[in-house]
C-alpha cells in the first residue's frame, strides 16, 4: 500500500511508457506529414467528435476505477475484520480457559499450553492466508507456530489456512473433552472459527474473480483510439488560413500530456482491481499479518514481539 504522498516521475514512467511513447511517436508522425503537406487543413479534424470521445471514456475511466476500488476497498475491510476477530478469538481462548480454575477438571499445566497452542496456529492461519492468496510458497514461515508433526501435515495440504481452521476445530472440542474448556465455550469460539472462514472466502472471491475482462480491454484499446485520433483534432486548432501556425509544435506535447493523463486514470484502475498481488498498490498483507502477531503474542502475556512493520520508502507491504 501506498503511504506516501509523492511519486517519483520515473516510478508513474515505468507503467505508462508504452502508451505515452505510442502517443509521442502519432504525434510527431502527423505534425510532420502535416508540416510537408502544401494544405495540412487536409489532416485535420473537428475538435468537437474528439471532445465527445474523451468525454466519454472519462466516464468509461471512472466507472472501471470505481469498481476496481470497490474490490480494493471490500479487501481491506474483510483484513480489518480479520484483525478485530482474531483479538476476540485470543481473548476468548484465554479468558474461557481462565474462567475454569476453580472447577475439578482444570490442569494449571495443561491450560496456558493450550492458550499458546490454539493462539499460536491462529497467527498461523494469518500468515497462511497472506501466503496462499499471493500464491506465495514461504511456508517456512509458519513453522516456528506450528508443533512439528503439524507443520509436515501441513506441507501435503492444499488449502492450508482451511487446515488450520479444521484443526482450530478438532483442538475445540479436544479441550472440551478434558475439561479445559466447558460449558457453552465452544459456541463462541466455532463462531469466530465461523467468521475466520468467512473471510477467508471473501479473500479467495475477490483473488480468483477478476473484474469483468471487457472493462479491462475497452477501456485499453479506446485509450490507444483516443491517442491516435487526438492529433489530428489539435491540428484544427493551430491552423490559419488553411496553414499551421508558427504554434502548431504545440500538438506533438499537448497530444502526449492529455494522453498520458487518460493513461494514467486507465492504469490507475488497473493498480487497484487486484489487492493480493503483492505489489506497492495492494493491501498491505505482510504489516497486518504483524499487527495481529504483536497483538496475538501480547494478549498472551509475551514481552518478546516482533518489531512493528514500518513504510519502506513510502511503501507497506
Amino acid at each position: 500500500m501506498i503511504v506516501k504522498k509523492n511519486f517519483h516521475p520515473l516510478r508513474v514512467m515505468s507503467y505508462i511508457w508504452r502508451e505515452v511513447l505510442y502517443a509521442l511517436i502519432v504525434a510527431v508522425a502527423i505534425y510532420l506529414l502535416a508540416a510537408a503537406l502544401p494544405e495540412p487543413g487536409r489532416l485535420a479534424i473537428n475538435f468537437t467528435p474528439i471532445g465527445v470521445l474523451g468525454s466519454a471514456l472519462a466516464i468509461f475511466v471512472a466507472f472501471r476505477n470505481n469498481s476496481a476500488y470497490g474490490r480494493w476497498w471490500e479487501a481491506r475491510q474483510l483484513w480489518g475484520a480479520l484483525i478485530n476477530w482474531s483479538r476476540i478469538f485470543a481473548r476468548l481462548i484465554i479468558t474461557f480457559t481462565e474462567s475454569h480454575r476453580h472447577t475439578p477438571q482444570y490442569d494449571a499445566e495443561l491450560s496456558p499450553r493450550f492458550q499458546r497452542e490454539m493462539v499460536y496456529r491462529h497467527i498461523a492461519f494469518a500468515h497462511a492466508l497472506r501466503l496462499h492468496l499471493r500464491r506465495q510458497e514461504s511456508w517456512h514461515e509458519l513453522e516456528p507456530f506450528l508443533r512439528a508433526e503439524e507443520f509436515a501435515q501441513l506441507s501435503g495440504v492444499q488449502n492450508k489456512p482451511n487446515f488450520l481452521l479444521q484443526t482450530q476445530g478438532r483442538r475445540i472440542y479436544d479441550a472440551m473433552a478434558n475439561g479445559t474448556l466447558q460449558g457453552f465455550d465452544s459456541f463462541q469460539l466455532e463462531g469466530c472459527l465461523a467468521q475466520f472462514a468467512n473471510q477467508q472466502g471473501a479473500c479467495e472471491r475477490i483473488k480468483n474473480t477478476p473484474l469483468p475482462r471487457q472493462y479491462d480491454f475497452f477501456t485499453r484499446l479506446f485509450v490507444y483510439v483516443f491517442a491516435t485520433l487526438l492529433p489530428f483534432g489539435l491540428l484544427s486548432l493551430f491552423l490559419s488560413g488553411g496553414q499551421l501556425s508558427p504554434t502548431a509544435w504545440l500538438v506533438m506535447p499537448l497530444s502526449v500530456v492529455i494522453a498520458a493523463v487518460f493513461t494514467i486514470m486507465e492504469k490507475t484502475g488497473a493498480a487497484n482491481e487486484d489487492p493480493f498481488e503483492n505489489k506497492v498498490t495492494d493491501v498491505p498483507l505482510t504489516t497486518l499479518c504483524n499487527t495481529i502477531e504483536r497483538d496475538l503474542k501480547e494478549q498472551l502475556g509475551e514481552t518478546e514481539l516482533p518489531a512493528r512493520l514500518l513504510p519502506v520508502d513510502g511503501y507497506l507491504w
